[in-house]
């Protein structure tokens, strides 16, 4: 079930019902929408010939998005680079707003963006250099410790507990999409953690596949490695779980609807490594 929209504002709520225009609306988490509004109409702008100029951009299945609630809805994606694929999902969103079906072309959309979105990201890479990642932190970042990996390599710390209460904080204000295997590594294990949130929250879950970025991009997403590539994000029907669904059984099942399961060739290729 999905629960009411909540709206924040720095005006006292006896004044709030008179700002119309949202000029003082807030997000979760003490950010100005208006202030995140430009944020993201400047990363669009910057960003747009890299989907459509430099790359080609292939997206099927927006239909699946055109009648979802505009909050409580998780996306679940595999992951290719830092920026680049969560841009091409902030185009994607502020076109749906605008009707657009399947296409970010041409972008109009961009003089009134879609602005409750988010993003949950490691805090470490949100740290990274450069307008770009500061920009995109205002526009929506939800940030988290990473209790297994950090800068490149395998660790174990504690769990950031806050993490499941700031991104039920986003689901409540909109959407937000997360990465469930927390790395751009492909055919890496689906998080515990996704199913966990899904239980508590219970959000409407939308699948996505995307392909191409890794090809593209570098690893930040920020520079160009290979131009001209086809860039696909693919949305699939929303998943539904049930209510006494196991753990094991969730993750599963994300993992295929992400298409990570590892393929049988890969499967062979480890076993004769590790008989190695």
């Amino acid at each position: 079930m999905i629960k009411p929209k909540t709206t924040y504002s720095v005006l006292p709520r006896w004044l709030d019902r008179l700002d119309f225009l949202g000029l003082f609306e807030k997000d979760p988490f003490g950010n100005l929408l208006i202030v995140r509004r430009l944020a993201i109409i400047l990363i669009g702008w910057f960003t747009y010939y890299r989907y459509t100029a430099v790359n080609k951009i292939r997206i099927r299945g927006t239909e699946h998005l055109l009648n979802l609630p505009d909050h409580g809805v998780l996306f679940l994606s595999n992951h290719q680079t830092y920026f680049a694929d969560v841009i091409a999902f902030y185009h994607i969103f502020c076109a749906v707003k605008w009707g657009y079906k399947d296409t970010i072309s041409p972008p109009f959309y961009l003089f009134s963006p879609r602005v409750r979105n988010y993003y949950v990201a490691a805090s470490e890479t949100m740290k990274e250099g450069g307008i770009l990642p500061r920009l995109f932190s205002i526009g929506g970042a939800i940030t988290v410790e990473r209790s297994w990996r950090a800068q490149g390599e395998n660790v174990k710390r504690n769990l950031d507990n806050s993490a499941q209460d700031k991104i039920g904080m986003g689901l409540d204000h909109g959407w937000v999409v997360s990465f469930p295997q927390g790395t751009t590594k492909p055919y890496a294990p689906v998080r515990k953690g996704t199913a966990y949130l899904i239980k508590e929250h219970q959000p409407i879950v939308v699948p996505v596949v995307i392909n191409g970025f890794r090809r593209a991009f570098d690893k930040k997403g920020l520079r160009f490695k290979k131009r001209n590539t086809t860039l696909t994000v693919q949305f699939k029907p929303p998943m539904h779980f049930l209510p006494n669904e196991s753990v094991e059984s969730m993750v599963a099942r994300v993992t295929t609807a992400i298409e990570q399961d590892i393929p049988k060739e890969r499967m062979t290729w480890l076993g004769e490594e590790g008989l190695g």
